[in-house]
């Protein structure tokens, strides 16, 4: 039944190559409506494939149906600086000095592409972050613009950076992610760990309490910012603690979700910033863009509430989602690697035939598996109490159950994976 329904419903389109005409894409305006965020996911990091068909449909977006946001999932505090540059700051080749993240972990191609879009398009894009600091793996790429506002609105204040950095520094040198950042947390001693936690609470409690003085001294816009990027190292530090606990079978269900309501309110955050009418693209993986709750199997079963339940409780129906997924029989995967400044190599893992029910087994019964497709699941089949038939996708290299089309609007499908081959790690 699944497989005739992806034969009925399935779009074929033409191409991945973000240059080419984009008439094909064209299904995709119905499925979209007129909604504020339409959000574009992946089934995998590091996929060209993934990257190639995001920028195609961002393309689509911002040319045919009026987007002039791009939001990643990329630092708030980062993306700043970026932006700038893809607004035309700089020279073409300064990208690593602007962003060493965004230079090394595979938005080097989107980013150029980015800044000459902007350059010769008549419908130009801003970036927008959403993340905490290099995923977690970091505060100075917060904390430094904010001591460098306190300089001039309350000088009085910045001993209160200096400790957070004075000790975030012994621990957080030579980490690359979260994945490294929460074990070297749990070398601190636990008055440190408490002392870290305390003086940034201290510091966040500052600002709100004196916003009115800071705004005086400088603008509203100023202090929001420097307001956010307080609040995301606060969060920051939260998931050092709770990733050491994951990693030792301590967690608290849901735990990790501290990072995903920091995702979805800095994407309310830009939001509430823009002009009235704004609509924003949003480019994170599948997992992070999920409307629903779901469990992974690590570290003993985790229940995560994605950033996209938290922007569909906070959107409605402004909050569109599509996932991209692949019918290879191998991906890129993430393999943890505690001698490795990120915290795990990147290397491909070969996949077990896709699971009955899935999207991925929907395509190869159907024949579509070595066609590039777009489907909307907004109709696909339900059982006779009304349970979608469609009940999971692939995740990296694993496989996670979900109501599919409780958790996306539609879902574009590629036949093969390839290794962004700007990653180095």
């Amino acid at each position: 039944m699944l497989a005739d329904w992806f034969r009925e419903h399935s779009t074929t389109l033409t191409t991945l190559d973000p240059q080419q005409p984009l008439d094909d894409l064209e299904v995709l305006r119905e499925i979209v409506g007129d909604a504020r965020v339409v959000a574009v996911g992946e089934g995998a990091h590091f996929v060209e494939e993934f990257s190639r068909a995001r920028q195609r449909v961002l393309r689509f977006l911002a040319e045919r149906c009026g987007f002039t946001v791009f939001a990643m999932e990329f630092g708030f505090s980062e993306a700043f600086p970026l932006d700038r540059w893809l607004q035309g700051e700089g020279d073409d080749g300064d990208l690593a000095k602007v962003s060493r993240v965004a230079a090394e972990w595979g938005a080097a191609d989107l980013m150029h592409w980015l800044r000459h879009h902007n350059r010769t398009s008549k419908h130009p894009l801003r970036l927008a972050g959403l993340d905490i600091p290099e995923a977690g793996g970091a505060l100075r790429p917060a904390l430094e613009p904010v001591a460098d506002y306190l300089r001039e609105v309350d000088p009085d204040t910045l001993p209160l950076v200096d400790t957070v950095l004075e000790i975030s520094d012994r621990f957080l040198n030579g980490c690359g992610s979260g994945a490294t950042a929460a074990p070297a947390w749990a070398g601190l001693e636990t008055a440190e760990q408490n002392k870290l936690t305390a003086t940034l609470a201290r510091l966040l409690l500052r600002l709100r309490a004196v916003e009115p003085l800071y705004v005086s001294r400088s603008s509203q816009n100023r202090f929001d910012i420097a307001r956010r990027r307080v609040e995301a190292a606060c969060h920051t530090d939260y998931m050092f603690q709770a990733g050491s606990a994951l990693m030792s079978g301590r967690a608290l269900a849901a735990d990790l979700s501290v990072r995903e309501i920091y995702l979805a309110e800095s994407l309310r955050w830009h939001l509430d910033h823009a002009e009235p009418g704004t609509r924003i693209v949003l480019a994170a993986h599948n997992n992070h863009i999920h409307k629903t709750a779901f469990s992974l199997e690590f570290g003993g079963g985790l229940t995560t509430l994605p950033m996209g339940q938290h922007l569909q409780r906070i959107l409605g129906q402004d909050y569109r989602t599509v996932a991209l997924v692949h019918t290879a029989d191998h991906v890129p995967e993430m393999h943890p690697d505690p001698s490795a400044t990120v915290g795990f190599t990147l290397a491909e893992a070969p996949l077990e035939p896709a699971t009955p029910g899935s999207v991925e087994a929907a395509l190869i019964d159907a024949g579509l598996a070595d066609r590039i497709t777009l489907t909307d699941l907004r109709h696909a089949p339900r059982d006779e109490q009304g349970a979608p038939l469609l009940n999971g996708l692939r995740f990296q290299s694993s496989h996670l159950s979900t109501p599919v089309p409780e958790a996306f609007d539609a879902v574009l499908a590629v036949p093969t994976v390839t290794r962004d081959r700007t990653v180095r790690f």
